[in-house]
């Protein structure tokens, strides 16, 4: 079966001039990619900003999840080079990717969770995609290493983003969006846990525009000159990245790695990061900064993008929000300016966490007209 045309085949089909694939490389997806990018138009208007901020919807991945981007691209090559399994660490959204790219693939997925640590959305992904759920008594950092040490005597391939292979289908999300915007936004905001989407972005970033790329720090694939966008590039500038962390889990804030993180906020909840060098470099160089919320402040704005905007995020991706809100107010970022924030994954991801927070009354009338009319009725004054 063939799709028609011109139609959309995923990113690895879409950008495979930008990709380390070839011909020969199994094309394992499902069409990920190609997520909207969607401008606020209430929440800047009522906290009184002068910004164009956008939001990239990576929630609307296969798997509700950025990790689709990556996996796409780690799943491909696993194959390709002749693994029969693959192995990760999560804290839930990895695993729900991974399980899901292995079950297309025809491959097993293995992968180590935080016992009690991760929400059931998350869980009953992966669980249903067939994967084999090993809970250890530990957190994310603990099933990192032994993920590690597993995938030296196993015969398994590890699909974390400490596989180089993730961070080069992640960085697509930057030429999503200076495709949509016709330029690189001047700003780009991202939550920050296990670090490898900050790496990713810049990466992309780098090589949209190769006349500022500084291709040491930015791993980029083409320094040898064949670079596709060096005659043509997409952009003629790059932007400043800015990552915000949870109080609880905000390595980056300490200056070292936490040894028990803990915030409401699962997808980040990660104390040592695997791509610590690599993010702080893409800070570094775009003259960016990391901040940290805590979890109050993280869940306000899950729920304030979902009443005013009709955008349903889980609480790491609101972080995102909050930090550029925060930051167009102090004025660190200048008014004016265009920002983009990545919301890397969808509320129903942790809907246990949304229906805890949610204080707006559950009514219960009889079931009868009258009853309802004086229900709205009373709502309504």
């Amino acid at each position: 079966m063939s799709a028609a045309s011109g139609a959309y085949r995923g990113l690895l089909d879409k950008y495979r001039h930008r990709l380390p694939i070839s011909e020969s490389t199994p094309i394992v997806n499902l069409y990920e990619g190609n997520t909207p990018l969607l401008p606020l138009e209430n929440i800047p208007r009522e906290s009184r900003v002068d910004a164009d901020i956008w939001v990239k919807l990576e929630g609307l991945n296969p798997t509700g999840s950025f990790k689709d981007r990556g996996m796409t691209m780690a799943v491909s090559r696993a194959l390709e080079e002749g693994s029969r399994a693959i192995i990760c660490a999560s804290t839930g959204n990895t695993s729900a990717s991974a399980a899901a790219y292995a079950a297309r693939a025809g491959m097993r997925a293995f992968v180590l969770i935080p016992d009690g640590k991760i929400s059931l959305g998350k869980l009953a992904q992966a669980m249903m995609h067939g994967a084999t759920i090993i809970k250890i008594d530990g957190n994310f950092d603990d099933g990192m290493r032994l993920v590690r040490e597993v995938a030296e005597e196993a015969p398994v391939t590890i699909v974390n983003s400490i596989n180089p292979y993730r961070l080069q289908g992640q960085k697509t999300v930057a030429f999503e969006v200076v495709e949509s915007l016709g330029r690189a936004p001047d700003f780009h905001c991202l939550p920050v846990g296990n670090a490898g989407n900050i790496s990713a972005h810049w990466i992309g970033y780098s090589e949209a525009c190769p006349g500022e790329r500084n291709c040491v720090t930015a791993s980029c694939n083409f320094c040898d000159g064949s670079c596709p966008y060096a005659s043509e590039p997409l952009a003629d500038s790059r932007p400043v990245m800015v990552g915000y962390q949870a109080t609880g889990a905000a390595p980056f804030l300490r200056g070292h790695p936490v040894e028990n993180p803990e915030t409401v906020a699962t997808a980040i909840r990660i104390g040592n990061p695997q791509s610590w060098d690599l993010a702080l470099a893409a800070s570094a160089e775009s003259g960016g900064w990391f901040d940290e919320f805590d979890d109050a402040e993280i869940l306000a704005t899950q729920k304030l993008l979902a009443e005013k905007e009709g955008i349903f995020c889980e609480p790491a991706s609101a972080v995102a929000v909050s930090g550029a809100l925060r930051d167009l107010k102090s004025g660190k970022i200048p008014a004016g300016s265009t920002v983009v924030c990545t919301l890397t994954g969808h509320g129903l991801k942790d809907s246990d966490a949304a229906i805890a927070q949610d204080s707006a009354p559950m009514l219960t009338v009889k079931a009868n007209r009258d009853a309802v009319r004086n229900a709205i009725a009373g709502a309504l004054e």
